[in-house]
């Protein structure tokens, strides 16, 4: 239970094929991120792993990605960890076990979904439809504000002959890695009007590399993006690898048409309520 000030909420850190530790601390995550930052913040929790390691020091030796979390949310809010004793009559403790018994029996019987930001959703796993079937944006207004981090990678593939030209300048329309890093960074910034159900977001960094590489006979690209926000920056991420990649094609296709592009893919996200991401 999570009382801030005049507000009381309960919230439940369900996770498939998972431990109980690890809801616990999910559970915490969900909560603090319904509250503003600067906000005064009672968690009330009968999990000792929880309270002890926020509270005693207890050394952290798994889920450590949550635990990121956990301190950079309790770092921007004023939050008091107390452990309540389960089954003790504790009129907090009685109503969140009700409530997990509950969410426990309807998930059970398949009508309660835990949807983006925490909440329960009744017979919809896809945060993008609503129950009509109609698509529509996610509302993220009750999410709170993290630091939020996507990497994405992928490749043009080409002729080594290509590749030299590139490097060395030799193409007519200009300096293709020049070009495409500019426009990398462009469509990460537009992205929110190129993909449909993106929010518009306020970017605060955008990187995108481009190195030649020789033995593969191509160029590899990283975008890196960065936000602080209540929606991540994966398809950022993804849309400034793509086009920066379509520029290189456009920019060399006159010599070589069989360019390929390549395994464009998430390789991290930071932040937010699903925390740490790392796909290679």
């Amino acid at each position: 239970m999570v009382t801030d000030r005049n507000l009381t909420f309960f919230v439940f850190g369900n996770e498939a094929r998972t431990t109980n530790q690890r809801m616990e601390v999910k559970a915490a995550i969900k909560a603090l991120e319904q509250v503003s930052p600067g906000a005064e913040v009672n968690i009330y929790s009968d999990s000792q792993y929880l309270v002890s390691t926020m509270t005693r020091g207890w050394k952290r030796r798994k889920n450590l990605d949550l635990w990121q979390q956990i301190d950079a949310l309790t770092a921007q809010r004023k939050v008091k960890f107390e452990w309540v004793k389960a089954h003790a009559d504790s009129s907090q403790n009685n109503e969140v076990d009700r409530l997990a018994n509950l969410m426990a029996k309807q998930a059970a019987q398949g009508e309660i979904i835990e949807a983006e930001g925490g909440n329960p959703l009744r017979n919809n796993p896809l945060t993008h439809i609503d129950e009509s079937g109609a698509a529509r944006m996610v509302d993220v207004s009750a999410k709170g504000e993290t630091e939020r981090t996507a990497i994405a990678r992928g490749s043009v593939a080409m002729k080594p002959e290509t590749l030299k030209l590139i490097k060395e300048k030799g193409i007519e329309k200009g300096d293709v890695l020049a070009v495409a890093r500019v426009a990398g960074i462009m469509a990460a910034k537009k992205t929110s009007e190129l993909i449909p159900m993106c929010h518009p977001l306020m970017l605060t960094s955008v990187q995108v590399e481009l190195e030649p590489d020789e033995k593969a006979s191509a160029i590899q690209i990283t975008a890196t993006v960065k936000t602080t926000g209540k929606t991540g920056v994966e398809m950022e991420a993804l849309t400034a690898v793509s086009v920066a990649a379509l520029t290189i094609y456009d920019m060399a296709k006159a010599v070589d048409r069989a360019m390929r592009i390549e395994g464009v893919r998430l390789v991290l996200k930071e932040g937010g309520k699903s925390g740490l991401f790392q796909g290679e």
